[in-house]
């Protein structure tokens, strides 16, 4: 019954892209098929095979060592705050993010980055039927950020007709930065994130194929990636250490703002209703975690949970989840979880947005309009992907 429920979900979430289709006589049916048996077989690699199990817990591992080495800062500067056995959530959390930054401008400065981004680029192009610059900018998407992926192809920018921008912004609001992984990881289990991270990058593919279909001509497939300003090795630790803690400043702020707004209208709404906007938008929500192959009787809560990562972010979402686990099965914990992992929220449309017209305004002005379009293809790329776990689960 879960199989074909999956299955159900699965046509439901294709039909809703091709529905707001831009050009659905030239959407190309081969690469779309091929891209959902890579991603279904991903999944069962990573979370059903020893190999798999393996993979993921030499990933787990290795951020859980990042993770000890940045809590030795942490410690040396904010040591005393937290009592013992307890660790406030910015600085268990949040800050780690300043050191993994740290590492990722290193591996940026050897230009070791650019090279796995470009090569895993380049592999993504001969699958998904689309050009070298497309699949160039999801991994770069994946890797360093929504909003600074961007600067890597400002050259281009101006230049990229708006069904190309919008696979670019759709791209970076369906993945998460590398840089926040770890956080993600002492929130949910590592193995779901990685899996999210993995099967996502199709996703965005699939989805963005469907709703925006374009051909590239191959004498304008070209990629030409920005290179960062010369700096001297010290000058750029300085940079990335204090983009990585304004990056977990601006989380902290928008938690604050986000989980404070979320208590008070629960709160206005219980004693008006007496039922709390989650629980509203639980039932809302219900239908599309049911054809996630989540049970009806778990559906109204997974509905709220995947409800709040929309309307609010992925970190409140995660933290509403951690709060009742328990009361979920293993397989729908796993499902949820793999939706959560991404930037699909209203908040990431002007941060996108933003981050485009920071580089090029008239390009800006392009993706502000397209903007609830893009957060509805990178919502159904969540639930695809959601979905394609649920086979596998």
């Amino acid at each position: 019954m879960n199989y074909l429920i999956s299955v159900i979900g699965l046509i439901i979430v294709l039909a809703l892209a091709f529905l707001v289709s831009s050009d659905r006589k030239h959407i190309k049916i081969k690469p779309i098929i091929l891209m959902i048996v890579i991603q279904v077989a991903l999944a069962a690699l990573l979370l059903n095979t020893k190999f798999g199990l393996v993979l993921i817990k030499g990933f787990a591992a290795g951020f859980t060592k990042l993770l000890d080495y940045a809590n030795d800062g942490i410690s040396f500067v904010f040591g005393g705050i937290a009592n013992d056995g307890q660790a406030p959530f910015f600085l268990s959390v949040l800050l780690p993010i300043v050191f993994i930054s740290v590492l990722i401008g290193i591996f940026q400065h050897f230009k070791i980055l650019p090279l796995i981004m470009r090569g895993i680029g380049i592999l993504l192009s001969k699958v998904n039927g689309m050009g070298k610059l497309e699949s160039y900018n999801a991994v770069a998407s994946a890797i360093v950020g929504q909003s600074e992926v961007f600067i890597t192809v400002k050259k281009q920018l101006g230049q990229l007709p708006k069904q190309r921008l919008y696979t670019l912004c759709a791209s970076a609001m369906s993945t998460v930065s590398m840089s926040i992984v770890g956080a993600y990881m002492t929130m949910i289990e590592p193995k779901y994130v990685v899996t999210a991270l993995v099967i996502n990058l199709f996703g965005g593919f699939i989805i963005s194929s469907i709703i925006n279909p374009y051909t590239v001509d191959p004498d304008q497939d070209i990629l030409v990636i920005q290179e960062e300003e010369k700096q001297s090795f010290f000058e750029m630790l300085g940079e990335y250490i204090m983009d990585g803690f304004k990056v977990a400043i601006i989380v902290g702020a928008m938690l604050i703002g986000f989980v404070a707004l979320i208590a008070g209208i629960n709160d206005v709404f219980d004693m008006i209703f007496g039922i709390t906007f989650q629980q509203i938008l639980g039932y809302i929500f219900a239908p599309v975690a049911f054809i996630m192959s989540i049970p009806a009787s778990e559906a109204v809560s997974a509905g709220g949970i995947m409800a709040t990562k929309l309307v609010t972010n992925e970190f409140v979402a995660m933290m509403d989840l951690s709060k009742v686990a328990d009361k979920f099965s293993p397989r729908t914990l796993g499902i949820i979880s793999v939706f959560l992992v991404s930037f699909a929220n209203f908040s990431s449309i002007g941060i996108i947005a933003g981050a485009v017209k920071g580089l090029n305004e008239r390009q800006g002005n392009v993706v502000a309009r397209f903007g609830l379009k893009l957060l509805y293809g990178a919502t159904l790329v969540s639930i695809l992907s959601a979905i394609i776990v649920s086979f596998v689960l």
